[in-house]
């Protein structure tokens, strides 16, 4: 069970971006992409592209805009009512870079819907941001001129709202408009959604051609949907995205069509300027989950571009708000374009304390937690530009109960050495401390809080279908007991011989598992979690594993999972194994190898005997403080976990797994105060026979520490978990378990 850290080559892909920026479009998507080792790759050593925030401007959420009135109908939030004495600016949507210090920046259709936004003027601005770098800067965003997109051709041959006045002004009830691209020409591509359409604009904003329509469907606000008709693209749910080829354009659709097969499907088509027709190709691109959208994408070589991935969560909900790299002649196993990470949007290093204070996000790490993270574009060779729809009024991401500004922020991504500490710190169910465990928002705040493994604890559906619970018993992890028609699931099973009441996943498919939400499993030790109640479904192994092998830890390396198979002589009794359907995960998404970052973990032992026989990936045999593993009981076997630590039983560990992940007691014992005594043999008994070794499970609160590590009486207290586990690392303790894992980075930094 080796630790060191993993990294895979990795290029800047800024490098043919920017090349690209300065250049002719022609030449621009001549610039390919550089090939990298595939999902699950791992090399020692390397060097990893790191995220630092160069600089901020904002625009106030509410600048109005000269024009006529608007939001006569939009909801009311954040303590503001329309309608207001101008147009309302509602963020970007999408950018153009005019590489003179200014944007053109597009917002979307104005408040959400066809039905509120009749009063809103569909328009592209013209802005300089002055960027607050730390040293110099107002921080503000000028807001210089703007075009208004118009139909004064009378090119459309449906209604529109100001269809009787001779400039034909386009509104938020005409078109959603989404995404926009410069041609060499100068003018315009805009993407929308209520056709979903592509359209064609002159630099002026005034629609030269009839709107272009999507082959494969059409949206509920389709002027041209017939009755009867049945919508095969969700509303708002069209051309989010749309990137710049050349004599090519690759608009996406941010959801998936109704008639996908797979849920996490996004498709990205190619279209023929030149010819005005769709060429027939398009290429599937998978989400990290079923609910994430596509939020804007830029073109980086002839078959490259960046994709916003995010979901609908602002503020410390926040999930998903990254930035992924494609290249559409590179596809995975399963047929979707690989995907690169190139900005965590929640994890940007902010060493200058650009804005540091004045609201969540901003701080030493600055994070985009807005729900609309919907702009992304190289600005020069080694610098993004993202920014944000903030959907005013109603969004408060930054501070609550105020609408959050429009913002736009530089990120500069340079090239660091990957570094080892030659420790694992292994996110127990995420950071099961901070969030509600095992949900990806667990998983994604332990990656953000520097982990190098994740643990998903796996167990199964009815059909077959490896989900991550701490139990198959989910009455105290899930809001099922608030499902009525599931009152009937509720029985008494026993598991592991003991009798239990409750829930069970075996007897849920997945797509009624996926009706309920999770919830803190220990909300009088941790209220602070429980505000997360209700918002985070249970989650796939699969899921699990795209989220790691599509992120990085802190130090560069790929995120490593640390799967335990939970009851697996039970799961084995009902027919519903868990190795097989195990090891075929793992092998679908690149982890199958010996230097994958994947470690199994069981507490039992016939079961990790199997799986070594399986699968190459490295095996952890865990032990308890007590008992015995439950197939050797099963089997009247009389050794007990205690016989398992002995020098004779590591021996034998050894010949099936690669280390142990032993309860801390286990490794150093307390005395009767409660105190930590001395390391037991057990650490370098099992260094001695060629295993690591791990600790379970580090936590901050009193109730759990050694009482020479508590800071008082309250059980749920905070201690002093870093002292605690520096006091095992430096008995010889490889890695360890934490639900804290920002103190686990901590205490190994």
């Amino acid at each position: 069970m080796s630790t060191p850290m993993r990294t895979r080559a990795s290029r800047v892909v800024a490098v043919a971006a920017a090349v690209s920026l300065l250049l002719p479009a022609a030449a621009a998507v001549a610039a390919g992409p550089q090939h990298r080792p595939g999902p699950g790759s791992e090399h020692r050593g390397g060097s990893h592209v790191a995220a630092t925030l160069a600089g901020r401007a904002t625009l106030s959420a509410d600048y109005l805009a000269e024009g006529p009135p608007s939001g006569a109908a939009a909801s009311p939030g954040n303590g503001r009512q329309g309608p207001w004495a101008g147009q309302v600016i509602p963020g970007f949507s999408a950018m153009v870079d005019n590489h003179d210090g200014t944007f053109w920046a597009q917002p979307d259709n104005g408040f959400g819907a066809q039905g509120n936004s009749a009063d809103f003027l569909l328009r592209n601005y013209l802005v300089r941001p002055q960027w607050d770098t730390g040293r110099k800067g107002s921080g503000e965003i000028e807001v210089l001129d703007f075009i208004e997109y118009n139909d004064r051709n009378g090119v459309l041959d449906f209604d529109i709202v100001n269809g009787d006045t001779d400039e034909r002004l386009l509104t938020g009830a005409d078109f959603d408009i989404e995404s926009v691209v410069r041609a060499k020409d100068g003018t315009l591509w805009v993407g929308e959604e209520f056709g979903p359409f592509l359209l064609h604009f002159d630099a002026d904003g005034t629609l030269l051609e009839a709107p272009y329509e999507f082959p494969d469907g059409r949206s509920p606000a389709n002027p041209y949907l017939e009755q009867g008709e049945t919508p095969n693209v969700a509303g708002s749910r069209g051309f989010e995205a749309l990137a710049d080829g050349g004599r090519y354009l690759y608009p996406v659709v941010e959801g998936a069509l109704a008639d996908d097969d797979e849920a996490r499907c996004r498709w990205i088509y190619q279209f023929d300027t030149r010819r005005g027709e769709y060429t027939g190709k398009r290429w599937a691109y998978q989400t990290d989950r079923e609910v994430n959208v596509i939020g804007d994408a830029f073109a980086t070589g002839r078959d490259s571009m960046l994709l916003i991935e995010r979901d609908d969560f602002e503020g410390d909900q926040s999930v998903t708000k990254r930035v992924y790299e494609i290249d559409l002649g590179r596809t995975d196993r399963e047929g979707f374009v690989r995907k690169e990470l190139v900005v965590d949007a929640l994890r940007i290093d902010n060493p200058r304390g650009i804005d540091a204070g004045e609201g969540y996000g901003l701080g030493d790490t600055f994070r985009l937690p807005v729900q609309s993270f919907e702009t992304v574009l190289f600005v020069d060779r080694d610098t993004l530009l993202i920014g944000n729809d903030n959907n005013y009024p109603g969004n408060d991401a930054r501070v609550p109960g105020t609408p959050d500004d429009t913002e736009m922020a530089l990120v500069d991504l340079r090239k660091q050495r990957v570094t080892d500490d030659g420790v694992a710190v292994v996110g127990h169910r995420g950071a099961s401390g901070y969030r509600p465990e095992h949900t990806l928002a667990a998983y994604e705040t332990a990656i953000n809080q520097c982990v190098d493994y994740i643990e998903p604890d796996v167990v199964s559906t009815k059909d077959g279908v490896l989900v991550a619970r701490h139990e198959n018993e989910i009455g105290g992890t899930t809001d099922v007991a608030a499902h009525p028609e599931f009152a009937d699931r509720r029985t008494t099973k026993t598991i592991d011989g003991s009798r239990i009441t409750g829930w069970f996943t075996e007897d849920f498919t997945l797509a009624e598992l996926r009706t309920l939400r999770a919830k803190e499993r220990l909300p009088q030790v941790r209220p602070q979690n429980t505000p997360f109640d209700g918002l985070y479904q249970v989650p796939t192994l699969d899921e699990v594993l795209d989220l790691a092998r599509n992120s990085r830890t802190c130090a560069g390396a790929p995120v490593g999972v640390y799967p335990e198979t939970k009851h697996p002589s039970y799961f084995d009794s009902v027919g519903l194994s868990l190795e097989e359907p195990l090891v075929a995960e793992l092998r679908r998404n690149g982890f199958d190898h010996p230097k994958a970052p994947v470690i199994v973990q069981s507490f039992e032992v016939g079961n990790l005997q199997d799986l070594d026989s399986m699968t190459d990936v490295r095996l952890g045999q865990l032990v308890s403080g007590s008992g015995a593993p439950y197939d050797l009981e099963a089997a009247d076997d009389p050794r007990t976990y205690a016989d398992l630590v002995t020098a004779e039983g590591l021996a034998e560990i050894a010949t099936y797994a690669d280390g142990i992940g032993a309860e801390k007691n286990v490794l150093i014992p307390r005395n009767a105060d409660g105190t930590l005594a001395a390391p037991s043999s057990v650490i370098d008994d099992a260094h001695a026979v060629g295993l690591e070794v791990h600790a379970w499970t580090f936590r901050r609160e009193n109730q759990f520490l050694a009482a020479d590590f508590r800071s008082s009486n309250d059980p749920n207290g905070v201690g002093d978990m870093v002292g605690e586990v520096q006091a095992f690392l430096d008995a010889g303790l490889d890695g360890f378990f934490t639900d804290n894992p920002d103190l686990g980075a901590a205490a190994v930094s």
